[in-house]
């Protein structure tokens, strides 16, 4: 392993569009072969009148139908497999709140592989086997734990499965351990840091943290910006969903301008989420992927439901995969209140600009006499709460901003540092209390 050189894979980090392409091609021929051992998949096809023989080109992807959520819940819990049960090592399962939750079944070369893409992403942002690693998600059924320890296993460092939550014991472990990269979901990065000022630590002279992989939750620029500040840290996005295998599907490089998506590993598609067709490059639409190199349980266009968008231009970083821009939401955590469409990550924007608020804030909504609310609070940063003149004028520029963003006008409430509920888990930013009236 050269320790100087940018590339994990310098063969396939480098390659050009059309090598990318020629590769994809060729994996996408096996797979859909392989696919047919899956008896979800041989019907699928059965229906839609097509073989896999009929996918000559990339375009000819979009013969085949959506895999979606659904089917997977439909199928519950190995009915889209594509080998036999005894050759899958590990599942990993979302926490789905009613009905079957979604399964997804690896094998042992599926988890090899899986650790070489998180390898790979650790080390295009700086990650060396000198460094020492803490990961402050969840393990077990939740991939971003598991993920992320076997992927900094295999670049080598030192890793601290310290899990989520006790953040007086993560603080700890920073100092005695000499942590240099922590990943921590965005409200839980900020969370750490508020801790730190509580105990007197500053992270700067205090910790050898450099780098922070945030992801699992939307976040805008400003809120990883002021997390940068907070924590004397640069935080790279990443990007990962269960279905895909989990962290290492997309990922910033340093030059921290949008998330490179490993195209040896997937296809991607961004459609129209209302009618499906595919949209232009450089315009936010719903993420669609196949798989190139799954084994227990390859998906076909399945429809990930996060909008983003394909970043027109080269990287300077020399890489040719196509560059993804942050997460603008999902299609179906939409907020629709008064016939407008509105995402959470449009309101939180807003909300970062005012340096006297703090990073949690919750929208709720609620109707009353038959009329639907929303109502944003948001913690407040260490001010004169007592000032009641200067509150309501920033509560007022806040109602006046927010209201030429998503066209409705919310009702504010300012509250104390600390005072809104927290979460070990991705942070609660949207209470829907409409159907309770």
């Amino acid at each position: 392993m050269d320790l100087h050189c940018e590339y994990f894979h310098p063969e396939l980090e480098t390659l050009d569009r059309a090598g990318i392409i020629k590769l994809q091609l060729e994996r996408l021929h096996r797979t859909l072969e392989h696919c047919m051992q899956s008896e979800f998949y041989r019907k699928r096809f059965a229906e839609a009148g097509i073989r896999p023989s009929d996918i000559k080109t990339l375009e000819d992807l979009r013969k085949i139908p959506f895999t979606t959520k659904q089917d997977l819940r439909d199928n519950y819990p190995f009915g889209l497999r594509s080998i036999a049960l005894e050759d899958c090592v590990r599942l990993h399962s979302s926490s789905g709140t009613t009905g079957n939750p979604t399964v997804i079944l690896h094998s042992k070369l599926d988890l090899e592989q899986w650790a070489q893409a998180v390898a790979r992403c650790l080390w295009m942002v700086g990650c060396r086997p000198s460094d020492v690693f803490q990961n402050s998600s969840g393990y077990g059924m939740f991939t971003g734990g598991l993920g992320f320890q076997y992927g900094a296993e295999l670049l080598g460092m030192l890793t601290v499965p310290a899990a989520a939550g006790n953040t007086l014991r993560q603080i700890k472990f920073f100092t005695d351990f000499g942590t240099t990269v922590l990943h921590a979901i965005p409200s839980y990065a900020a969370r750490i840091y508020e801790v730190m000022c509580e105990q007197g630590i500053d992270p700067r002279r205090d910790t050898r943290l450099r780098t922070l992989v945030i992801g699992a939750e939307p976040h805008s620029e400003d809120t990883r910006r002021r997390i940068e500040e907070m924590l004397g840290v640069k935080a790279y996005n990443s990007f990962g969903m269960s279905e895909m295998c989990g962290p290492g599907v997309a990922f910033e490089c340093k030059e921290q301008n949008g998330m490179h998506i490993w195209e040896d590993y997937y296809i991607v598609e961004i459609v129209n989420p209302d009618t499906l067709e595919p949209v232009p490059d450089g315009e936010v639409g719903e993420l669609v992927l196949t798989t190139l190199n799954r084994e227990a349980m390859p998906l076909l266009r399945y429809r990930t439901r996060d909008l983003t968008r394909i970043l027109p231009g080269e990287c300077p970083c020399g890489r040719h995969h196509i560059r993804l821009d942050r997460m603008k939401g999902r299609s179906d955590d939409m907020i629709i209140l008064k016939g407008v469409n509105i995402f959470p990550i449009q309101i939180e924007q807003v909300l970062m600009q005012f340096k006297e608020l703090a990073s949690d804030y919750l929208i709720t909504l609620e109707t009353r006499d038959n009329n639907d609310t929303m109502r944003v609070e948001v913690e407040m940063q260490d001010v004169n709460l007592d000032d009641y003149a200067s509150l309501q004028r920033l509560e007022r520029s806040i109602r006046s901003r927010l209201k030429d963003e998503i066209l409705i006008t919310p009702e504010i409430r300012l509250v104390p540092k600390n005072s809104l509920p927290k979460s070990e888990g991705k942070a609660v930013r949207v209470k829907d209390l409409r159907q309770q009236y």
